[in-house]
């Protein structure tokens, strides 16, 4: 194709990606493509299982299938495709090999204890793996950080309160403490021995603040030893019941693995029978997560980290609406009617910083009525808005989900993922804090949504979208791009962050938006597409910088479009997209492009490599057209 890219191959592309969004959408509605992340869901999943005395042979095979397909040539398993060996990945998926019954010394086994041991062994991998291996015998409690149930009851008000971590980790945390309390040993069939290096774990570092927490930490233990502990048979009970109070319809919490597979363990340390109806369902929910792969060499059988049909289905029906699809489009009512029925009308752990303001919004998954989040509610919206004449509810709905996502801007002006203002540094120093965010500040990315939002439904010009559009302008980086908190990363960040900024009103021709475009342009790749590699977040050499993908192409095409839809670089982005478009209208990805923890967790979002680049043909052929594809 030439560098302008025909209308005729734009339009048949459009209408390919079109019909087969509609044909992926599930009887009830809604989308859910399939979530990835790496194999430590897979070695824990089994590990939990073989704790509790669940584990089928069935499924130790089927999972060692996929684990070892995962494999990668160095022997190693990395957190994300084409990445670098991740020893801590490494260390778990072994364990989980050794038990399916792969010996020590089968060369696929050699190889990846070589990369264990060239790399400081267990000594040297995260505080989380150590947790499951001391559940084992394989690394002694003593040997990891204090982790005290008290937490529990410190008030709100006091500093590494549970409500200063982020949702995510908060809910992980409590349990966490429970079990590290309890210390249970399992031993395995077999031991991790040849893993080991014989060398003393990393120290903390950090300064006077790490310093002292290694202090504290060396305190607590000494408590823990102590016969006297006032207060822990309280704290071991609210834990169970702060716990308990969260569990979802689904049997889970959260929506998310971590604080599931915790949760399940520390109830059932407290005595919980796995018969009981809280541990039932929650090992039932767990067993909904499952995607089991046929292949011709066998059952592929792996763990979705989390699921993300509602996330998946409101970028739906906004590239239908993009691609020109009617408001009252069968499609897009029944996604509409179902989206309507996960509004949460439920309070949450959100209402401890926001105790007045009334429920309302969406979540990520399924059921997680006690985490609705901020991204997902400003989508929701996004789409809603442009349906509301069509189906009754619809208004009311949106403007509650205003309503609630104004009232959970933080006092910096921005917004985050899941509550406001959870900003507070100092539970990033605690010594077991060495994996993962563990707070939820405020990003570029979640509030160019809400911006973008807020100016959709006409209040671009109040108070709320005016403070946010500043905290965008302030938080641009120096080379004009901006971060990417849960997409990779300065393309995902940037292509959220120029077209809020333009609905909300600020000058395409000004200074800002001059450097966002020129560092989109300059970062295309030559074959016409944009991509950025995962290792971006950690080395600022690979920002905007990797192969090219659909996701990362049509971002970068949504910033540019807000500006000017007629340039080369435009072209040449909606050309790549058509050129690698499959026949049957969807498009390949294989590299992740989400985000779960900088630097540490990422995924793959099975929807991205189809609703994102739906949208940018369609607003594309729309700007090109002077009307609707």
């Amino acid at each position: 194709m030439t560098a302008q890219a025909s209308a005729v191959d734009v339009t048949g592309a459009l209408t390919r990606a079109r019909d087969h969004l509609v044909a992926r959408q599930a009887p009830g509605g809604w989308w859910k493509g399939e979530l990835r992340t790496n194999v430590t869901m897979d070695a824990e999943d089994l590990l939990l299982r073989q704790f509790l005395g669940i584990l089928q042979p069935v499924d130790l095979a089927d999972a060692a299938r996929w684990i070892r397909s995962q494999q990668r040539h160095d022997g190693t398993w990395a957190t994300f495709t084409g990445g670098p060996g991740d020893l801590s990945t490494t260390i778990e998926a072994y364990a989980a090999l050794r038990l399916a019954g792969d010996q020590p010394d089968a060369p696929h086994m050699v190889t990846a204890r070589e990369f264990v041991v060239a790399n400081g062994g267990i000594e040297a991998s995260r505080v989380f793996t150590r947790i499951w291996l001391a559940l084992f015998g394989e690394w002694s409690w003593d040997d990891l950080p204090a982790m005290p149930p008290e937490v529990v009851l410190l008030p709100k008000w006091a500093p590494l309160n549970i409500y200063d971590w982020a949702c995510w980790a908060r809910q992980t945390v409590v349990p966490i403490t429970v079990v590290a309390t309890l210390r249970p040993v399992r031993p395995l069939p077999f031991t991790l021995t040849e893993l080991r290096t014989g060398h003393t774990p990393r120290a903390i570092r950090g300064g006077v603040i790490a310093s002292g927490f290694g202090l504290l930490d060396k305190a607590l233990k000494v408590y823990d030893r102590s016969p006297l502990k006032p207060g822990r048979k309280l704290a071991m009970r609210q834990a169970a019941e702060w716990i308990i109070a969260r569990q979802e319809d689904d049997g889970g919490w959260g929506g998310i693995q971590p604080p599931w597979v915790y949760s399940i363990l520390a109830l059932h340390l407290l005595g919980y029978p796995l018969d009981h109806p809280v541990l039932s369902a929650a090992i039932a929910g767990l067993d909904l997560f499952l995607v089991h792969e046929p292949t011709p060499d066998g059952t592929l059988r792996r763990l979705e980290a989390c699921q993300s049909p509602v996330w998946d289905t409101c970028l739906a029906v906004t590239a239908l609406l993009d691609a020109g699809c009617p408001a009252d489009d069968p499609a897009v009512t029944r996604a509409v009617e179902w989206t309507l029925g996960e509004e949460i009308r439920t309070t949450g752990d959100w209402m401890v910083r926001r105790p007045g303001l009334e429920p309302a919004g969406w979540a990520f998954e399924f059921a997680n009525d006690g985490y609705p989040d901020i991204d997902d509610t400003a989508e929701v919206v996004l789409a809603l808005h442009r349906v509301q004449d069509v189906l009754p509810g619809v208004k009311a709905a949106l403007d509650r989900g205003v309503a609630w996502t104004v009232g959970m801007q933080s006092r910096d002006g921005g917004w985050a993922a899941f509550d406001a203002d959870n900003t507070r540094r100092l539970v990033e120093k605690l010594p077991f804090c060495d994996f993962g965010a563990v707070i939820d500040p405020p990003s570029a990315d979640v509030t160019a949504h809400v911006v973008e939002m807020l100016a959709q439904c006409g209040m671009g010009g109040e108070d709320a979208a005016r403070i946010g559009v500043q905290w965008l302008l302030d938080a641009q980086e120096p080379d004009g791009s901006w971060f990417g908190r849960w997409g990779t990363n300065y393309v995902y960040g940037t292509g959220a962050a120029v077209p809020a900024l333009i609905a909300a009103g600020v000058d395409p021709q000004s200074a800002a938006i001059d450097r966002a475009i020129a560092w989109l342009e300059a970062h295309q790749n030559d074959d016409g597409g944009w991509g950025e590699d995962l290792r971006s977040y950690t080395d600022d050499a690979w920002r905007g910088r990797g192969e090219s993908t659909p996701s990362q192409t049509a971002w970068a095409l949504l910033a540019l479009l807000a500006v000017d839809p007629h340039t080369p670089a435009v072209a040449r982005g909606v050309s790549w997209l058509v050129e690698s478009q499959r026949a049957d209208g969807g498009w390949d990805e294989d590299l992740f492009t989400g985000t779960g923890f900088p630097g540490d967790f990422y995924l793959s979002y099975e929807m991205y490599r189809l609703v994102f680049p739906l949208s940018a043909l369609g607003r594309y052929v729309s700007a090109t057209t002077g009307g609707s594809p």
